[in-house]
Parts: structure tokens; sequence; C-alpha cells
């Protein structure tokens, strides 16, 4: 039987406590804070006891013993030809929100050495955990959740984890230059030079996903060759990914505000790449920008 083993790994406020839950509604067995040096005999146990679906929390609360986690990995990649399946989410957010979240929640950062830092002594603790898991977020899918609500966290977690281990999954990502560079992204794009519907009256308060608003774009050669220079780029590239037993390939694509070029081109990009890859899309700033208090 094969097991499926989700490794949710991150920044301390990311919202790994979160996509946990998300999985543990999905039916796996979730471990949280197990110690990097039981991960391999953890999921040879759950393996020979016929378990399907673990997922599994180790981040900075394990800082002695995070040096040996690549190790670790490579040796439960070594299981893959036994059925064990590995998906390895990193959840990452800017400083200026973790530091927002831990002020927010008054709990204490893991690795703080006060139980009450000011936010200068604060930031400067989520910069150290940052260089402690340089590394690990090297061997993962990256995910930004500064400005993910806790629902649109739960939902991207799964659909990524149904998305098949031994496949690369393209993820195509629209997003605003103006709320900040997605810190998940293998590719950027700016199209801000495109022609923006913004300027349109009718068309302002539309969208990319909008029949007008696609309309105009297609008319317009520049987005046109943009889209197609785009896809030759990626059918270049990705095949070397896949080769490189990448699982994930996060495409960034960025207008002004993330609302009209970058959506469209998004949409249309992963309707175009969907029959050779498993394609997700997301639309950072019309999913997950809101008053709301976002993901813990």
């Amino acid at each position: 039987m094969a097991l499926d083993v989700v490794l949710i790994t991150g920044m301390s406020g990311s919202g790994k406590s979160v996509a946990l839950n998300a999985l543990e509604d999905a039916g796996y067995y979730c471990v949280d804070n197990l110690p990097p040096e039981l991960l391999p005999a953890f999921v040879r146990l759950k393996h020979a006891h016929h378990g399907n679906r673990v997922a599994i929390a180790i981040d900075a609360r394990s800082a002695a013993s995070l040096p040996n986690l690549p190790k670790r990995l490579q040796q439960l990649r070594t299981l893959r030809d036994q059925g064990v399946q590995l998906h390895i989410l990193f959840l990452d957010a800017n400083t200026s929100t973790l530091v927002r979240r831990f002020s927010e929640t008054r709990r204490r950062h893991p690795l703080s050495p006060t139980d009450a830092p000011d936010g200068k002594a604060l930031a400067e603790v989520i910069e150290h955990e940052r260089e402690l898991l340089a590394e690990l977020r090297e061997h993962a899918h990256v995910l930004d959740t500064s400005s993910l609500l806790g629902p649109q966290l739960q939902s991207y977690v799964r659909s990524l984890i149904r998305a098949p281990a031994n496949q690369l999954t393209l993820v195509f990502q629209s997003f605003g230059f103006k709320h900040g560079l997605p810190l998940d992204a293998d590719y950027v794009f700016d199209v801000r030079m495109l022609p923006n519907p913004y300027y349109d009256p009718q068309l302002r308060p539309l969208t990319g996903r909008d029949e007008p608003v696609q309309q105009f774009l297609r008319q317009q050669p520049s987005a046109q060759a943009m889209q197609a220079h785009i896809a030759q780029f990626l059918d270049e590239w990705l095949p070397a990914h896949q080769a490189n037993h990448r699982s994930y390939v996060t495409v960034a694509i960025g207008c002004t505000g993330g609302q009209h070029r970058s959506v469209y081109l998004v949409e249309q990009l992963s309707a175009q790449f969907q029959g050779q890859w498993n394609t997700l899309r997301r639309h950072r700033e019309m999913d997950g920008r809101s008053g709301k208090t976002k993901a813990p």
C-alpha cells in the first residue's frame, strides 16, 4: 500500500497549525513537532502498519536537529520505490506580517530569549529563524501566507496535496506589485507594460476573469505576445525541472494591482498548460486580501 507523507515546515507564525488542521480534516494522521531524528523511523513504522496518509510538522522548535533534516529527507526519498510519496511544504510570510501576528496573539516566538520581546528584537529573531531554515526551504515547495486568510491557506494546502507527488505541478499565481513580491515564486514575470484596463471606467471594477476585460486584452497584440513568450519559456524549461525531480514550480505574474492583466494571463496560461502538467491557479490579491485577520 502506498504511503502519502506530507511534511509541513516553515516560519513560526506562518500558519503551520492551520495547514496541519486542514490535513487532519482531510483524513491524514497528523504529528506536530516530531524530532527530525525520528522522521525516517516513524515513516517506516506507519508504512509497515499499512498507513496511507501521514502529515508531520517540523520547524524551529527542533533547532538543534535541523541541520540533519535534509539528510533525513533524502532517506525518505529512497523509499519512493517502496510506495512512499513525499510532499514538502514550506510556509513563509514576510517579516512585518510575522511580527504583527505574534504581537496580535501575544505568543512567544519559540527562538526568542525573552518572554515579551519588543518589535525590533522579534524581527531579529525571525531573521535568525530564516537563516536556520534556509537550506530546508531549498528542498520544499514554498507557500507565501502573508496575505492569506485561514480558509484560503487550508484550500491551497488541500489542492497541493491532491496533486501526485511523482509529477510536476505547475502553479500560476497573479499578484500586484504595489502589495509586494510573492515569497513563493520560482519565476516572476512583470506585465505592467501591457495596456491597462483599469483606465477604462467600465472595466475598472471588473477583473481578468470577466469577459469584457478578457476581450479587451485579447485585442492587444502585446498581451498576446507576452502570453506566447511566457509559454515558450515554460515549454523550454519545465522538462528540466521535472528531470530534476521538482514537485512544484510556481510562476508568478504581476501587474500593478493584481486585478486585471496578471489575472487574465494566469487564467489563459493555466488553461493552456492544463493538458500538459498538473496545473493550479491562484490570484493573491483576489483570494487573500481582506481586512479580516490573516492566517495565524
